[in-house]
């Protein structure tokens, strides 16, 4: 292909059906499909190979590979641009996950938008540059487990230096500037277990933990949405899973809460664990209190270089200044900020993550390549 060839619609689609059809649902998500990334990884690596790029697998764990690329003389700062390769699981869909159908403008399947759509407009990208023969140095990161615990960026950003990240999730054409974190968190109550009948020596673990439950909802109604930040809107929580009890004749000796509080940009892991002791202790209730595991928020500076340069080189390409934005889901973007690497999001259109139909609009993916293309050249001049 030629560089322009590369961006054309049915090369584009060619390499999108490519990775739909490609199962790659995350084994830590569904076990029972259990794909893992090792043979996308090593598709993608294949096509980039096949098409002049320097490109090889790093294994994050045994079986599952990043997908990494190089393209570019060298010269000048560094640039990465980034999708995930896993997948949530399929139950439930109502198409073929892994039959890609173009109808229309729209690219059906599995990881369609979330995020093969996104690959493929990095892998083109990258091919484009390559063979134009590009000056600077653009690093792809095609990375593994990002629907579970990221170790494919964390991975990544261990392995590798960078000036600037431009992560693709799908962002309908958006700059996105900031997305919330999240922090895990387990509440453990304690009760003492007897036969039903015995009120005089039972101990519910599970009625203690309904106070607690209730105390959380008020703060998060009370006190959280009263946090607002303006491009991601308020902090939440919410209790996500909770077991106890072991039958109906027996009181609960034990009650496991399971929460999940998304933060807003400056509010720390830390913090939120010492509000969740404060949250606890109103209730008179004694509990057991675990940080899971937690994610940083994003932010970037609008005045950023990359953000100025992804800035210009869409509206070179579509014609229109983007919309600044936030979302409220979290992505790798802040992975790579938390390693010192300014970040930005911007992605293709589409619907249907980790839903029953899922599609990506074929045009928007082609659009999100020409834009890649153009800000790896705009960051390199500027």
């Amino acid at each position: 292909m030629m560089a322009s060839e590369s961006l054309s619609r049915p090369a584009v689609l060619e390499i999108l059906q490519e990775l739909i059809r490609t199962p790659s649902v995350n084994p830590s998500l569904s076990p029972d499909e259990a794909h893992g990334e090792e043979a996308i990884a090593k598709v993608a690596q294949k096509w980039l190979a096949a098409n002049g790029v320097k490109s090889w697998l790093e294994e994050v764990v045994a079986g599952r590979p990043n997908t990494v690329a190089e393209v570019g003389r060298g010269e000048g700062p560094t640039l990465v641009l980034c999708a995930h390769l896993d997948t949530v699981g399929t139950k439930g869909m109502t198409i073929p996950p892994f039959e890609p159908t173009l109808e229309g403008n729209r690219v059906y399947g599995r990881g369609s938008y979330d995020m093969k759509g996104s690959a493929a407009a990095v892998m083109v990208a990258a091919a484009v540059l390559e063979r134009e023969d590009f000056p600077g140095r653009v690093l792809v990161a095609l990375v593994a487990d990002e629907e579970y615990a990221s170790i494919g960026a964390q991975d990544f950003v261990k392995r590798h230096k960078a000036d600037a990240c431009v992560l693709t999730e799908p962002s309908a054409g958006q700059l996105i500037l900031c997305h919330k974190g999240f922090v895990w968190a387990e509440i453990i109550t304690k009760g003492h277990a007897a036969h039903g009948s015995r009120w005089d020596l039972g101990v519910s673990a599970i009625a203690k933990m309904g106070k607690i439950i209730a105390a959380l909802e008020q703060f998060d109604q009370q006190e959280l949405r009263n946090r607002t930040h303006p491009l991601v809107g308020p902090a939440s929580q919410h209790c996500s899973v909770i077991r106890g009890g072991s039958g109906l004749s027996t009181y609960a000796e034990e009650c496991t809460l399971q929460i999940e509080r998304r933060t807003l940009p400056g509010e720390t892991p830390e913090r939120v664990m010492e509000e969740l002791e404060e949250v606890i202790r109103s209730t008179g209730e004694r509990a057991e209190l675990r940080r899971l595991l937690d994610r940083p928020p994003l932010t970037c500076d609008a005045n950023a270089k990359i953000a100025i340069s992804l800035n210009k080189a869409a509206k070179s390409v579509t014609g229109e200044t983007p919309k600044i934005a936030g979302v409220s889901y979290w992505m790798d973007a802040a992975l790579f900020a938390a390693a010192g690497i300014p970040t930005v999001n911007y992605g293709p259109s589409g619907a249907g993550a980790h839903e029953a139909v899922e599609w990506v609009e074929l045009d928007s993916v082609a659009t999100s390549a020409q834009v890649l293309v153009e800000t790896a050249c705009t960051f390199h001049r500027e």
